[in-house]
């Protein structure tokens, strides 16, 4: 082992360290976590499917959507604090029952999650595109494949 000599001062020889990186934004290594509602196009994933579903049921509670996803209840908590934040979200009162909150989609959120689905189906149609008749047909195939075992796990069917 080499020990470093000491220099005047305290300091020793070694060479400083390397800088460490900069550390990168969260939203660049997960893009899913990306505030809602920014652009219409960069909805997060994530978001997206939370509206749809939201949409789908006509509203529901914060807690049906972390039992719907399987998900931790602080980890919707967050997700719908930011949709609640880009105006996306609202929650309102149960007429049934003053105790509980449920969340509904904005006439915003309606808007945006219309421009994101449409955004969506057209560059699902655009990918692809230049792929031959018997690459779609087995790409067909394999996605009902895919869905059918989705459906079977689910309990679904």
């Amino acid at each position: 082992m080499v020990r470093p000599v000491r220099l005047a001062g305290g300091r020793d020889s070694r060479p400083a360290p390397a800088p460490l990186p900069e550390p990168r934004d969260a939203d660049e290594q997960h893009p899913e976590r990306q505030p809602a509602g920014r652009r219409p196009d960069e909805l997060s994933l994530v978001s997206f499917t939370l509206l749809g579903h939201l949409e789908h049921q006509g509203g529901c509670r914060a807690t049906d959507l972390a039992a719907h996803y399987t998900l931790d209840k602080s980890t919707i908590s967050r997700q719908v604090g930011a949709l609640e934040k880009a105006g996306l979200v609202e929650r309102r009162l149960d007429p049934a029952d003053h105790r509980v909150h449920v969340l509904h989609l904005t006439e915003r959120g309606h808007e945006v999650l219309a421009q994101v689905g449409a955004a969506r189906r057209v560059a699902f149609q655009e990918r692809p595109a230049d792929w031959s008749g018997p690459d779609l047909s087995k790409f067909a195939e394999y996605l009902l494949r895919y869905n059918e075992a989705a459906e079977r796990e689910a309990g679904v069917g």
